[in-house]
């Protein structure tokens, strides 16, 4: 194993460039008399690498013939010769052999590499200064690269994202990011192994001790916005991360990607939208798994459960049985499809459960039958209805038999969208606040004391403040979220104007799972139908960009109900990668898309997923088998 120590010096220094005939420093430039010495082996190789020499007049024949680049190789070389730009460091260069042991387990759990690896890491400044340990302090945006071994490059590019807030461990040598992942949840170094691809992630410019979780670098330590580390979380980050990611496969290979893609989930997805809105150029295809866009508006929303459980029942924190249980009811209201209990909700835009109506639910004190611990009162059983309704200005919420929340677009005083009915409950209406969505709130009202604790600020600490907002001040937040996203980089990456991406031949497959117990799937569709309105109509969007909603899942692979058996079939690892590529680079468009369950207990499912706005139909057969429904 081979490990080039950083230099973070280096991005002060220029490659000295060397005449290409006598290998001297140009007259008049102060390094003549630099010995050739310093400029042996990896550094002059690597210099060779970034710039294409011509062929020296050798005696008046005049000749022209140019010398082939030299290929970096995973040593110094890459330090020493690695260099787009003035701005960008190479932290780290670590050779990996199969079955080496990694420093530290990768998101998706692997701890040793299954083939040969170069591991590259790299800084892109300028960072943001500011007092040492504060978090709005960076020196730069943190890069990843895994370079298969040159034998087993299959030439293309496999750029993942990032989850909540980022600022994972690009920039930290002793470890190697566990927070970056495709949307299928595999890591960098799995997938550059598995795939033959490079494979590259980035931390957005910054990191913390609470990666995803903590939001404090993007205040100064003043309290007002930083604006520069908001631009590197929302944009710059992926940006630097898929051209540094081009470069060096260029000069390790000797040849550039012939294909590029994106693949993340949730704040991944954001990025991928963001990569297609604003940078149509870096990609050929593109992966958006349950995107963290519209981010100030479904992040404020997310508070939206624990404002109801403080406004509306003192702050008592109903129990995890008795979220599970009105959640299952739920389902067992509107899952049947063939006379069959599937255990999950085929169409949750359909499903109108009330449990305020609901006696099996409803303790005997309140009317109902059931003298359970499980019970919920009358009063529990509406805030159960507001949380999936969706914010309102007001706090209030319709019958669901006349609107439950999935209307096309939130009108009247529905701000933004709630959890679908059936989902899981215990993440966003449990007894602790999702830190992301404190944050969010404390950076939209500018007082970090509304935050949870990871929040750390000169001006102040995160002290959960967020207690006392009223439904109003709640909602004066999400409009200031809004207002503010010039100065918030553009964070909610909404913009529905995808036509460069259209024009460069780009293609864009979105999936999400309609039990995501996090980001309400109805902003998906929100955006999709926006872009449908914004370029043309359904079928000149699907020429490029597909949507699918999997019923069932959870915030990526994975149940995302309160029913435990429920097994619901979803994409498996590498097949919506799979799709994309063979549209890319084959012309093979997906249309439905038959999905399984990962478990055979207690019975293993197929379902399709269509290709929106078409939905499974059942036609006849076995409700838990694939072939017994249509898209329509």
């Amino acid at each position: 194993m081979h490990i080039a120590k950083p230099d973070f010096n280096k991005n002060r220094r220029r490659i000295m460039r060397l005449d290409p005939c006598t290998h001297k420093a140009p007259s008049g430039s102060g390094r003549g008399r630099m010995s050739m010495r310093r400029l042996a082996a990896g550094s002059l190789l690597g210099a060779l690498s970034l710039i294409a020499l011509t062929g020296c007049n050798d005696g008046g024949s005049g000749s022209d013939e140019a010398l082939a680049p030299v290929a970096l190789t995973c040593d110094n070389s890459i330090k020493d010769g690695f260099k787009p730009d003035d701005q960008t460091t190479v932290l780290l260069v670590q050779s990996y052999k199969k079955g080496d042991k990694l420093p530290n387990a990768a998101s998706d759990g692997t701890t040793t590499v299954a083939s040969d690896l170069c591991l590259v890491k790299l800084l892109v400044g300028p960072g943001h200064p500011g007092p040492d340990g504060a978090p709005s302090t960076s020196p730069g945006i943190g890069i990843e690269v895994w370079l298969p071994s040159k034998s087993a490059w299959n030439g293309r590019l496999h750029a993942l994202g990032g989850g909540g807030w980022a600022g994972t461990e690009e920039t930290d040598i002793t470890k190697i990011s566990s927070g970056t992942v495709g949307s299928d949840g595999r890591s960098a170094p799995a997938i550059a192994a598995a795939e033959g691809a490079v494979t590259a992630t980035n931390d957005t410019g910054h990191s913390s001790a609470f990666s995803g979780l903590d939001g404090s670098f993007a205040m100064n330590p003043d309290g007002t916005i930083n604006t520069t580390l908001w631009t590197d979380f929302a944009s710059r980050g992926i940006h630097e991360e898929v051209i540094k990611a081009k470069a060096l496969a260029k000069a390790y290979y000797g040849s550039a990607p012939t294909r590029t893609y994106w693949d993340g989930g949730s704040t991944g997805g954001r990025q991928a939208l963001m990569q297609a809105q604003r940078y149509p150029e870096d990609f050929d295809g593109i992966v958006a798994g349950y995107p963290a866009n519209n981010w100030s508006r479904f992040i404020t929303a997310e508070l939206y459960p624990q404002i109801v459980i403080q406004r509306d029942l003192g702050g008592n924190y109903m129990s995890s049985d008795q979220l599970t249980a009105v959640s299952n009811a739920a389902i067992a209201a509107c899952d049947v499809v063939g006379g069959a209990h599937l255990g999950y909700i085929l169409d949750p835009a359909a499903c109108r459960y009330d449990p305020t109506k609901d006696a099996n639910v409803l303790c005997t004190t309140s009317g109902g039958s059931n003298s359970s611990a499980a019970c919920v009162s009358t009063a529990q059983a509406s805030a159960i209805n507001k949380i999936w309704y969706g914010m309102t200005a007001d706090g209030s919420v319709p019958d669901p038999a006349v609107d439950n929340g999935w209307a096309a677009s939130p009108s009247g005083m529905q701000r933004w969208y709630g959890l679908s009915r059936g989902t899981s409950l215990l993440a966003l209406a449990g007894s602790t606040a999702f830190p992301i969505a404190t944050s969010q709130v404390a950076l939209e009202l500018q007082d970090p004391t509304l935050a949870g604790p990871p929040f750390i600020n000169t001006t102040g600490n995160g002290a959960d403040k967020w207690k006392s907002l009223s439904y109003a001040e709640l909602s004066n937040a999400f409009d200031r979220g809004v207002s503010l996203q010039s100065a918030f980089g553009d964070i909610n990456t909404d913009n529905p104007d995808l036509s460069a991406f259209k024009a460069r031949g780009g293609k864009l497959i979105q999936y999400h799972g309609l039990a995501d117990p996090l980001i309400f799937p109805q902003g998906s569709i929100n955006y999709y139908d926006r872009v449908v309105a914004a370029m043309g109509g359904m079928s000149a969007v699907q020429d490029f960009y597909r949507l699918y909603l999997v019923p069932g899942m959870a915030h990526g692979p994975g149940n995302g109900t309160s029913n435990p058996d429920a097994n619901p079939p979803y994409p498996a690892s590498g097949q919506i990668y799979g799709l994309l590529t063979d549209w890319v680079e084959k012309g093979v468009a997906p249309d439905s898309i038959v999905v399984k369950s990962a478990s055979s207990t207690p019975v293993q499912k197929s379902q399709p997923i269509c290709m929106y706005p078409k939905k499974a139909t059942f036609v006849s057969g076995d409700p838990l088998v694939a072939s017994s429904y249509t898209c329509s």
